[in-house]
């Protein structure tokens, strides 16, 4: 068996074989337990270590106090000039452990242990390998008077904007080493730009009913792009954050230079077409498990199980998941989730796209990865070995791997002027008053035309589309001008003002009753957790939908 690498981290090379720790060509007196613990410690950088864990690796079978851990730990700091008020290299987690905060890097390059990765080929790039840093600065952009926490890694001349899947908290994703890794190696060429959703993790906490919509979350993405200084971005998304990616990338085709999506998704639940969806019974056990287990490692069987018998990555994915939201707002969040369709908006994504899926995955089976990539027009599959969905768990090289070669081979298609718009038309029995277009611009629509006794607006999300129809359609009552509406979601140029969107969305105003809106069912797919009711227009027919709130 190979003996461990080398370790350098800053000024300092820990050498296994000789049991030495050198400054320099200067070697730096240390006992032996307190060489044992810097070992242990160095080769697992950014993991938060539990006494009880060191204790039983250190001093397996001997009964031991937290004294003796302490005085050792204390030792350490002394050789390594370490201050525990301003840690260089030791930061104590009062009450739970230890943390060692500097990259240790091996002789050959490889990062130090990376919880269950081998150490050969560790993420090497171009000869070296990068280092997990140090939870990187949080920073707050302003989205609709909520601040949405968010980090930028890397300097690269491309950015990508992360999107995790569910909950998520920014500084406990640099708490995993593998996840630590995952992120460095993807802002060891671009820059890198993460955050967490309203209502979760460093985010501002939000009322359970008022949980970001798809429409909301554009509007965070937007912003935090913004507060970043990114024009254009790569949207990787990752399980949940799929459908946020795609819906952004069909919105804002100007702005994504390209799209990849890692065990995601077009639908969450089963449907007629659609069978590889959870059933409504399954999402609902897994809502109750929330409920009844939220603080411990919840869904990690499904979402890391190569890792689920691993006692320290169950503490971490349990601390992370319970720091990231609340069990309320968990469920929220899942059953929001289940109610998300994005499978109308697919054909209209015109941007490089590359789906990854494993072909295992016990969380998402891949036939929705399958289906994914079938529906976007130009799209590339590939079906990885494996069975996590978490993608920095099991064989993250391949992801990453190909995501880069991917970005490395992807150029910019022609930009056109096509993209998913949602197009509100509203028609009258006399014409239309002019305050109406102080309306649209007010719920920052852009005004297609008022002639006469119609109105065509376009949005770029539904939610504010309908809103804006109320709106109008009670500006009109007031008026005494009997008016009904038609709101549809599809691919079009909005500066033709023609095509199958408009002429949709004025069929279904037509269609309307004075005072009533009539949606499309891609309207109702898009706006789970708006709190706006539908209800069938014909209870045999789910095509046309009535605003019923």
């Amino acid at each position: 068996m190979d003996s461990p690498a080398d370790l350098t981290f800053g000024e300092y090379r820990l050498d296994p074989v000789s049991g030495r720790l050198y400054r320099g060509s200067e070697v730096v007196p240390l006992a032996p337990k307190a060489f044992a613990l810097l070992d242990y410690m160095a080769r697992r950088p950014g993991r938060l270590i539990s006494k009880r864990a060191l204790l039983e690796a250190l001093w397996p079978g001997v009964y031991v106090t937290d004294a003796v851990l302490k005085t050792t730990i204390r030792d350490l700091r002394r050789a390594l000039n370490d201050d525990s008020h301003a840690p260089r290299f030791i930061e104590t987690a009062h009450r739970r452990g230890y943390r060692f905060i500097a990259g240790a890097v091996g002789a050959a390059g490889a990062a130090g242990d990376t919880g269950g990765i081998g150490a050969a080929g560790a993420g090497v790039i171009g000869g070296t390998a990068p280092v997990a840093p140090l939870s990187p600065a949080v920073r707050y952009a302003h989205s609709q008077g909520v601040n949405i926490a968010y980090q930028v890694v890397g300097s690269g001349s491309r950015d990508i904007v992360f999107v995790m899947g569910w909950v998520s908290h920014l500084e406990y994703f640099w708490n995993e080493p593998s996840f630590a890794r995952f992120l460095t190696r993807l802002a060891s060429k671009a820059r890198l730009i993460l955050f967490d959703k309203r209502g979760t993790g460093r985010s501002d906490p939000v009322p359970i009913s008022e949980l970001p919509t798809l429409e909301r979350r554009l509007d965070d993405v937007r912003a935090v792009m913004e507060a970043a200084g990114s024009e254009r971005a790569v949207l990787m998304g990752v399980s949940e954050g799929g459908p946020l990616c795609s819906l952004f990338a069909a919105t804002y085709p100007r702005r994504t230079e390209a799209l990849v999506m890692v065990g995601s998704y077009a639908r969450r639940l089963r449907d007629a077409d659609y069978p590889w969806g959870a059933t409504p019974e399954e999402h609902d056990r897994f809502c109750q498990t929330i409920i009844d287990e939220w603080g411990g490692p919840v869904g990690i069987e499904e979402r890391a199980p190569s890792r689920a018998h691993d006692p320290e990555f169950r503490e971490w994915w349990a601390s992370y998941l319970r720091m990231g939201a609340s069990p309320g707002a968990a469920v929220a969040l899942t059953r929001m989730n289940a109610e998300i369709d994005v499978r109308s908006v697919l054909p209209s994504i015109r941007v490089p796209t590359l789906v990854i899926h494993r072909t295992g995955d016990h969380c998402l089976r891949v036939e929705g990865g399958r289906y994914l990539a079938s529906q976007i027009p130009g799209a590339q599959f590939l079906e990885l070995p494996g069975d996590d969905h978490l993608p920095f768990v099991g064989d993250q090289d391949a992801i990453l791997d190909a995501v880069d070669h991917f970005l490395e081979r992807t150029r910019a298609r022609a930009a056109d002027n096509r993209l998913l718009a949602t197009v509100l038309t509203l028609c009258a029995d006399r014409d239309v008053p002019i305050e109406c277009e102080r309306e649209v611009a007010a719920l920052r629509g852009s005004l297609v035309s008022r002639a006469g006794r119609s109105l065509v607006a376009t949005f770029d999300g539904p939610g504010r589309a309908v809103g804006c129809a109320s709106l109008l359609l009670a500006t009109m009552s007031d008026a005494g001008i009997p008016a009904r509406a038609g709101v549809h979601v599809g691919e079009c140029d909005p500066a033709t003002a023609a095509g199958p969107v408009f002429d949709t969305s004025r069929a279904l105003a037509e269609t309307a009753e004075p005072g009533a809106v009539h949606a499309s069912r891609t309207v109702v797919d898009l706006v789970p957790g708006s709190g706006l009711l539908f209800e069938p227009v014909k209870p045999s027919d789910s095509v046309v939908w009535r605003v019923v709130r």
